[in-house]
């Protein structure tokens, strides 16, 4: 079956070799690797925090899939740039999130996002509104709050280590 298989632009590997014990179970499905941002940028002596409102209505940050043949570091910064028009470079690797989701056609999927720290070297925000609902710069307690109320869980320590590099404080929720 070699490396994987394309379907709708994501790169899907068997794992069928070294399986996972997932709560008591051993799992061997799919793995699908998606890579993205911590997107910044220095306004006026403030930083400001890019984040995307998805389908769903719920804050995030940008991420997509990995193309066949692709980096991980390239992945993040194209699908920086598709979902909000930013272009970027990337100054260091933030951290690695894994989850599970369910696809309908494959059953469970088990997901791994790398996510980098990447500085805007573009202000121009131009949302893909077929992908998304929305793209905003926030303030980095704004981007905080928004995550807490508004985002995902697994969002939390990805923006923690981004402001640890950038020496800034989360913040209460």
């Amino acid at each position: 079956m070699g490396n994987g298989w394309e379907m709708g632009g994501a790169l899907f590997r068997p794992r069928l070799h070294s399986p996972k014990k997932l709560g008591g179970k051993v799992w061997t499905g799919l793995k699908e690797v998606s890579a993205g941002g911590v997107v910044f940028r220095q306004r006026e002596g403030r930083t400001e925090i890019l984040l995307i409102e998805d389908r769903y209505s719920r804050w995030t940050l940008p991420k997509g899939k990995r193309e066949k043949g692709e980096t991980n570091e390239a992945t993040a910064l194209r699908e920086i740039r598709e979902e909000t028009g930013i272009s970027g470079r990337i100054l260091r690797p933030l951290t690695t999130v894994h989850y599970r989701y369910f696809h309908p056609d494959f059953g469970d999927v088990e997901k791994e996002v790398h996510y980098y720290l990447v500085e805007a070297t573009d202000e121009t925000l131009n949302p893909a509104l077929s992908e998304i609902r929305g793209a905003r710069w926030f303030s980095p307690e704004e981007a905080w709050q928004r995550l807490q109320k508004e985002g995902y869980d697994n969002n939390c320590a990805v923006i923690e280590a981004a402001f640890r590099h950038l020496g800034l404080s989360a913040g209460e929720s």
